[in-house]
């Protein structure tokens, strides 16, 4: 049976936010809002969350998990780029997109297309998250929670609830965070690509 925690958008209520850290480093899996949908999440070094994240997705080992970030010198870590890119990186953050880069070595290997080494980033403009970031210190695995057999993220923490209670050890009530996918944009030094436009502002990529 998961815990839900009721967290105010716009003031985290530090108390639930270190125990919401806590279930993440022990090896929890939790729902929690961003600024596109809910997610999933887990600890960036936790083969067996990552692995319950697949199992209530159904998704194979090609699916690529992205690296929640809360801020731009942590993307350094496990994102390569140049000036140019990182001066387009500080313009539009934090905000509804998920940039895919050519991966460091710090990324662990089991999140990465075996044959593009690639990994998506994100910083949500999202107290709640970047609360947690900020508390974990270090990023969160996570995918969008899109159940099987749907298209659009959950948007209500008491569906998720409902529907995932035993699925998941935490889901955090951040209320409604819009419906729209996030704004994908493939980064390197040779290109840029949107590849798929959703609630961020296609144009400064184009």
């Amino acid at each position: 049976m998961s815990q839900f925690f009721q967290i105010h958008p716009e003031n985290p209520q530090a108390r639930l936010i270190k125990q919401a850290a806590e279930v993440i480093r022990n090896g929890g899996v939790i729902a929690y809002p961003t600024d596109c949908g809910y997610s999933l999440g887990c600890h960036l070094g936790d083969k067996s969350a990552q692995d319950r994240i697949r199992a209530i997705r159904r998704l194979d080992d090609k699916h690529n998990f992205t690296l929640v970030c809360r801020d731009l010198s942590e993307i350094s870590t496990y994102a390569r780029f140049d000036n140019r890119l990182y001066r387009l990186l500080k313009n539009n953050t934090p905000g509804p997109y998920t940039f895919i880069f050519s991966a460091t070595s710090e990324v662990p290997r089991r999140l990465l297309h075996p044959k593009r080494k690639a990994i998506g980033i994100r910083i949500p403009n999202n107290q709640i998250v970047s609360a947690l970031l900020e508390e974990l210190g270090e990023p969160i695995m996570s995918v969008s929670l899109i159940l099987p057999g749907e298209t659009d993220p959950m948007t209500d923490p008491y569906d998720i609830r409902d529907t995932l209670e035993h699925a998941l050890d935490l889901v955090i009530d951040g209320g409604f965070c819009g419906l729209q996918p996030t704004t994908v944009v493939k980064m390197d030094a040779d290109s840029i690509e949107v590849v798929r436009i959703g609630a961020g502002d296609p144009a400064p990529f184009q």
